[in-house]
């Protein structure tokens, strides 16, 4: 029994999520005849009140095609330094946009609208780059799955919208958010110009990621979609996987976060353990002992079958998913427990 616990990522799909894989209605994508797609799209836009939305095939594309829709090249967008905008998707904000980051020294991945504030650079100052854009990340990766306070977003769209800035969301894990904290996502669709849904973490798909906004700014998305190498075929396949974790994989979540505190609230026991973040969702970020060597340690799971990520600097990091079952759980919390 081999337990992953990289990335929600690692996840396959159940039996009645391949079932409606095989069953799915299809068309081309690229002419806007693919029904699976058409109607997944309707469903992200409608759940957040959103206008339009587009099937990307990862979300970095997605987070990647929001920024060149809200900026021009030599502009600045705001974000955390941990933002996975600016770690995890190979400097695309530079390479696909031209444009840089200013990066703001959060509490976990998350920023205040007073940071934002500090951040804007004078418009009229035009030896800095011109400010355009706030992303923010709901959850966090880096910070551990830590989930936003809805009452300081509307603080940083209040911001945003006094000095003329967009406000990008990139929602890998936005489900897991909604989920822990009850929050509505028509509100979120209120405040946001553009939100990245993602259904290939912890609503279990094997591909695809959603791009819901504003008319004004996704009458373009398409033809971004199209130069970045997004335009897919019968896609409707990997559509209808997202249509069934939307009707059927939304509620288990929970279960992916109980078994995240299980995992966190014995790493805070444990002799060998410096630190453990507040664990908010799926994600446990850790941290040994300066005197515990982290290649043993990590050999010693890998040894008896299991993976966890290494994310640098100490940070060790654990993802719970719908493929991570309650006998697994059990098998990795006696392991941590007899680690020597």
């Amino acid at each position: 029994m081999t337990i992953d616990l990289r990335s929600d990522t690692v996840t396959r799909p159940t039996p009645g999520m391949m079932e409606a894989i095989i069953n799915a209605q299809v068309g081309d994508d690229v002419y806007k005849e693919d029904p699976s797609v058409n109607e997944l799209e309707r469903r992200v836009a409608d759940f957040f009140g959103m206008d339009e939305a587009l099937f990307f095939p990862t979300g970095s594309m997605a987070n990647q095609a929001a920024i060149k829709l809200h900026t021009q090249p030599g502009e600045q967008l705001i974000c955390d330094k941990w933002a996975h905008v600016y770690n995890y998707e190979g400097g695309g904000v530079s390479f696909n946009s031209g444009v840089s980051c200013k990066l703001v020294d959060g509490d976990r991945g998350m920023i205040t609208a007073a940071q934002v504030v500090e951040s804007i650079n004078p418009p009229d100052f035009y030896h800095s780059p011109l400010t355009t854009l706030v992303c923010l990340e709901n959850t966090t990766n880096k910070g551990g799955g830590a989930c936003y306070d809805f009452d300081e977003i509307l603080k940083i769209k209040a911001v945003c919208d006094a000095n003329n800035l967009g406000l990008h969301l990139d929602g890998a894990r936005l489900m897991n958010a909604l989920v822990a904290t009850g929050q509505d996502p028509k509100d979120y669709g209120n405040v946001f110009d553009t939100i990245s849904l993602c259904f290939s973490k912890g609503l279990g798909t094997p591909m695809g990621t959603v791009l819901a906004g504003k008319s004004e700014l996704m009458k373009n998305a398409i033809r971004i979609r199209k130069i970045l190498g997004g335009g897919m075929r019968q896609v409707g396949f990997m559509a209808a996987a997202g249509i069934y974790a939307l009707d059927n994989q939304v509620n288990r979540i929970k279960e992916d976060h109980k078994r995240a505190t299980e995992i966190s609230d014995l790493l805070v026991t444990l002799s060998y353990v410096e630190k453990v973040e507040p664990t908010e969702t799926n994600i446990v970020i850790f941290y040994l002992n300066p005197e515990i060597s982290e290649q043993n340690f990590m050999s010693y799971l890998e040894i008896n079958g299991c993976r966890i990520s290494n994310m640098g600097h100490g940070k060790l990091r654990v993802v719970t998913h719908h493929d991570f079952t309650d006998k697994m759980c059990l098998k990795l919390l006696k392991l941590l427990q007899d680690f020597k």
